[in-house]
Order: structure tokens, then C-alpha cells, then sequence
């Protein structure tokens, strides 16, 4: 199976006013990654917008990924949803477009307990033949990962990765010594990268990745390289970027952010709201300044 580490941008999602999405614009900016040096993208994050869109949106999103990455580097397609039935059909589906692994997230309207967590996931993991990244994001889900759940569902041979958004660092930690090689740890953009670098994760995927690829693949190189006195120093300076997104709706942000950059990918999907004019000059002082 393929070794997952690195940088992987959560794609945004364009879309146009006619709810179809510009697969040529995502395509551009899959190549523009992948020449700054990532390691991976990932098509339907959070910054994906997948709430937001529906399955054949979704299905357009990662076929366009797929081809543009052109075996390049690997893709992780976000499969999310309320069922296990429909997350499972989701999951086939983006391993049948040639998906080379699946970002499993849960949504969920009732609260559920560990058992129908652990289900979930381990249905994905059951229907497909490649490596699965289990995410847990506790401020947007109903029901997340407990340290039991990850431990148990590490034993799994597919489930070989989690992307925690916890903002929790000492949870990273924990898993790490709960389940040693079993799982690896991607941070999310909100945590410090080179602090969970440090503590032994294998990279990060991240929206802010979308518009500072060359500067996330540097702090990658650093941390991988034990720089961590440069790697700190650029640390500093990219936290700018994710303080700013903090503050905003994150679809909202990034896509603000790649307008600035001049990709036509579009407002976020209603009813969320597009940047107004102060916000979008707060992103583009921040981006000036990084760059």
C-alpha cells in the first residue's frame, strides 16, 4: 500500500453560478500544487466544502483531481455522510475513479455512541482495497473518535492514518502512544505543524496549504530535516495565515485567498457567505506579507 506523508492540500471546490463545477480551474490548480512540491492533495476536506455539495458534485470534484494529478502524487478523496450505506457507496465509487486513498469523515445528526462510530468507519475501511484516514474534527461533529475508538479501529489493516482537527496536540500525543505503528498522525491546520511534526506525525493536511504551497512544503522539508530552529522561525511567520483563517468562515478564506491569487474558483457555497471587502483585504495583507 502507498506511504501517505507530506503535504496535502484540502482542495477547495469551484463552482459557478450554475452549481457545475469548473474542473478546469480545479485542474490548474492541482498542477500549480503539485509543480510547488506537495506531496498529495485531498479533494472534499472541510475546505472542500462536502456538506455543501451533492454526490455528483462530489464525484466531479474528485474525477478532476484524479486527472490532474496524472499518478503524480497520490490522492485522497473525503467521503462523508449521515448513512454508512451511502458513505461505503461514496468510498467505492472514488476507488473506481482511481483514487489512491479515502478520507473518512463522519457527519451525524443524532448523537451516536463508540459502537455506531467505530461502524461507520470500519464499514468504509471493509468496502475498499486502499489505505483509509480516519478524521475527527470535534468542533463541527456531533460524535467523534475517543481514544478507545482510534485504538480499536487502528487495528484494522486498511485504517492506517487520522487527521485530528482538535486543536488538542497532547491528543495527537496520546494516540501515538496508544497505538505506536499502527496509525500515523496528520496534523491539521489547526494545530502548529512542526510541533506535531516534532512529536512524530508524518505530515499535515491543510486548507491554508491551497495558497502557501512552497512555503508548507519548506516547513515540511525543515521539520523532516531536524531544522527546527529554521523550521520555528517559518513557523512564526505561516501562523499568520492560520490565525487569519481562525477568524473567517475557512471555505470562505481559502477562496478568497486563490481569487487574490488568481484562480476563479468562485464564492463558497450559499448559504455560507463570501468574504466581505475588509476581510478579503485582512487575507490579502496576510498573504502579502508570507509571500
Amino acid at each position: 500500500m502507498p506511504d501517505f506523508h507530506g503535504v496535502f492540500p484540502y482542495l477547495v471546490s469551484p463552482i459557478d453560478a450554475s452549481e457545475q463545477i469548473r474542473t478546469e480551474v480545479l485542474g490548474r490548480l492541482c498542477d500549480d500544487l503539485i509543480t510547488s512540491g506537495v506531496h498529495g492533495l485531498t479533494p472534499l476536506g472541510s475546505t472542500g466544502e462536502f456538506a455543501y455539495l451533492n454526490n455528483s458534485q462530489r464525484a466531479a470534484v474528485v474525477q478532476a483531481t484524479i486527472e490532474a494529478a496524472k499518478g503524480r502524487v497520490p490522492v485522497i478523496a473525503g467521503v462523508a455522510s449521515t448513512s454508512t450505506a451511502d458513505a461505503v457507496a461514496q468510498a467505492k465509487a472514488c476507488q473506481k475513479l482511481g483514487a489512491d486513498g479515502i478520507l473518512a469523515i463522519l457527519e451525524a445528526y443524532f448523537p451516536l455512541g463508540d459502537a455506531q462510530v467505530e461502524s461507520y468507519f470500519r464499514a468504509i475501511a471493509d468496502a475498499v482495497d486502499i489505505p483509509v484516514v480516519i478524521y475527527t474534527n470535534p468542533q463541527f461533529q456531533r460524535s467523534d473518535l475517543s481514544l478507545d475508538c482510534v485504538a480499536r479501529l487502528s487495528a484494522h489493516p486498511r485504517i492506517q492514518y487520522i487527521k485530528d482537527a482538535s486543536t488538542n496536540t497532547g491528543r495527537l500525543l496520546s494516540i501515538m502512544n496508544r497505538c505506536g505503528d499502527a496509525i500515523r498522525v496528520f496534523s491539521a491546520s489547526a494545530h502548529i505543524p512542526a510541533a506535531v511534526m516534532l512529536i512524530g506525525g508524518v505530515g499535515w493536511m491543510a486548507g491554508p496549504a491551497c495558497i502557501i504551497p512552497r512555503q508548507s512544503v519548506e516547513l515540511y522539508d525543515l521539520c523532516k530535516a531536524g531544522r527546527w530552529d529554521q523550521a520555528l522561525v517559518l513557523q512564526r511567520r505561516l501562523w499568520r495565515v492560520n490565525e487569519a483563517f481562525a477568524r473567517y468562515n475557512l471555505a470562505a478564506c481559502i477562496k478568497a485567498g486563490l481569487a487574490i491569487q488568481g484562480y476563479n474558483v468562485g464564492d463558497p457555497v450559499p448559504p455560507q457567505a463570501a468574504l466581505t471587502a475588509d476581510e478579503r483585504k485582512a487575507v490579502e495583507a496576510v498573504l502579502r506579507e508570507i509571500a
